[in-house]
């Protein structure tokens, strides 16, 4: 059993900002702070998606990951995705991933949600958590990603 727990960001929004950062350094680049701000922000509106939760340890953030309604423009036909799925570096490989995925799923399965996606650029990574690899995509404007596919009920 660990010391970390999941809440939504809505109960710690003081964590908007090194969330944004963490998100925007590890997935964005010098144009898209905003983006991820924007995306943070939306999380606090009290709407289902998108949401954020945040991983503590003590009240210390060690994580993130978010639900979103479309986290691959080119696949909108696919709903809802895990997405931005971000551990501080001293606590990869503690077993914080599987937890805020788990969580993620059991929030979506909580929901009625019958499947969770995901895109990722690597490989072999997710599929040691139960993801099943369903083709490749393209993120904007022409890089190749891999697919994820979660069956939740």
């Amino acid at each position: 059993m660990s010391a970390w727990r999941i809440v939504p960001l809505s109960v710690v929004p003081t964590l908007c900002e090194p969330i944004t950062d963490w998100l925007w350094r590890a997935f964005g680049c010098d144009q898209s702070r905003e983006f991820f701000a924007s995306i943070i922000q939306s999380s606090l509106n009290g709407k289902d998606l998108p949401v954020t939760f945040v991983a503590l340890d003590g009240d210390q953030p060690v994580g993130t990951v978010g639900v979103w309604r479309c986290d691959l423009i080119s696949r909108q036909d696919l709903f809802p995705w895990l997405a931005a799925l971000y551990i501080t570096p001293a606590r990869r490989g503690t077993g914080l991933s599987d937890q805020l995925q788990r969580h993620v799923i059991a929030w979506c399965q909580a929901r009625g949600y019958p499947e969770l996606y995901l895109y990722a650029t690597c490989s072999g990574y997710y599929e040691r958590f139960g993801w099943h690899y369903i083709g490749d995509a393209l993120d904007y404007p022409d890089k190749v990603v891999r697919l994820y596919h979660r069956q939740l009920c």
